[in-house]
């Protein structure tokens, strides 16, 4: 069970705000609402009183509209005949036309006592008009694959630097758990991709060019830590023979990104406390994207650590951004409310040039919030001038206790 999440969306229970939910498809969103329920049906509620919907089920494929929804609730209504509170259930509600009307209309039903949590694979379904309708009567939770906890606890491994070294090298993708063999996780690595570009890019945003689509998935996985612009992917594809424009890549990119496939970091200055167009970064959603579809491609192990520390600050509830303070780059700059974590990552710290190095961007910084440097060391390092160093594996033990 998954229960930092249900936990966490069940203590906003028992009013009207709207609870959403949002992840990339395959990573367990329906898993969570499915255990909202049972914890629902735990703490005394009529199952009649639930109404759990899953706009994937084939059943449901004559739900186009949101008045279908509306009338498959009112069918429901009539055979249970709940009394009291319903809490409705809706699965990937991005799927169904105008479904904003439909959360809207129940949200503000006053006549009849409704609490809503919906869930979607698309991160622009808090944009817009919905955004609009709903200001101030939200919250919304992003669902990520297995972190290295839940990874751990489901293959019964101890907390060591060799068990982080096996998640790094496989994935979070919950179906692997249940998968028998390497290349049976890469096909179902490769049939999630192939599911999210064809199915929730190509066919809803009417992608002219899917093979580009795919080519600019593929380049950003690639270069996933690194520091990349628009004008540089252009230039990569049109040295492949494939001519674009920066409007259709920029817009290739938003699209991998509202699908939550890669993440993007922007470059923040840390003395002028404000973004920095024109680079950022990027981050894979989960290592098997690397690990199963392109390993043949150069990439250190120190591009997978960083990649993993960006997951775990954005499951922690950071913000996350490139530093920059005179030149010189702090890898992570994570914003949560008034606070702010600056991390460094760094392979191993092997000696005192290493140390110079991973410490001096650290140091430059003249404000008093926390300092870590965070690597796969197996001794962890005494502290150095304010600044802490975590060992990778113990990242998440360190980040609960920032938040108490």
């Amino acid at each position: 069970m998954r229960k930092s999440y249900t936990d966490n969306i069940l203590s906003y229970s028992n009013n009207k705000l709207i609870k959403v939910i949002v992840g990339q498809r395959r990573v367990g969103k329906s898993y969570v609402l499915r255990q909202i329920a049972n914890q629902l049906m735990s703490n005394g509620v009529n199952p009649n009183n639930i109404f759990y919907f899953n706009k994937e089920f084939i059943d449901f494929d004559f739900v186009l509209h949101y008045s279908d929804l509306e009338e498959v609730v009112k069918k429901y209504k009539t055979q249970l005949n709940p009394e009291g509170k319903i809490y409705l259930l809706i699965d990937e509600i991005q799927n169904i036309s105008e479904w904003e009307r439909f959360v809207n209309s129940y949200s503000q039903d006053f006549t009849s006592e409704y609490e809503l949590y919906i869930s979607g694979s698309n991160s622009k379904m808090l944009s817009g008009e919905l955004a609009t309708l709903l200001s101030g009567r939200y919250v919304a939770f992003e669902v990520f694959p297995f972190s290295f906890r839940e990874y751990l606890g489901i293959t019964n491994q101890k907390l060591t630097k060799q068990s982080f070294v096996n998640y790094m090298e496989s994935g979070g993708l919950p179906e692997f758990f249940s998968l028998s063999n390497e290349e049976t996780k890469r096909h179902y690595t490769a049939s999630v991709i192939d599911t999210v570009l064809l199915r929730d890019i190509i066919q809803h945003f009417s992608v002219k060019d899917p093979k580009l689509l795919e080519d600019v998935f593929v380049y950003l996985v690639n270069n996933a830590s690194n520091l990349v612009s628009i004008n540089k992917v252009v230039n990569f594809m049109e040295t492949r023979g494939r001519k674009t424009t920066y409007d259709t890549v920029a817009n290739y990119i938003g699209y991998i990104e509202d699908a939550f496939l890669m993440h993007k970091a922007e470059r923040f200055d840390i003395k002028g406390k404000d973004t920095i167009s024109g680079t950022s970064k990027y981050y894979a959603n989960d290592l098997a994207f690397k690990n199963y579809l392109f390993s043949g491609f150069d990439y250190g192990i120190g591009y997978k650590l960083e990649n993993l520390i960006y997951l775990e600050l954005r499951r922690a509830g950071y913000e996350v951004y490139v530093g920059l303070i005179r030149n010189r780059e702090v890898d992570f700059v994570a914003k949560k409310a008034n606070d702010v974590l600056y991390v460094q990552c760094a392979y191993l710290i092997v000696d005192q040039h290493t140390v110079k190095r991973e410490y001096a961007s650290l140091e430059m910084i003249e404000d008093n919030y926390t300092k870590i440097v965070v690597s796969l060391d197996d001794v962890q390092l005494p502290q150095n001038k304010g600044i802490k160093h975590i060992q990778a594996w113990r990242l998440h033990e360190f980040l609960a206790l920032e938040r108490m």
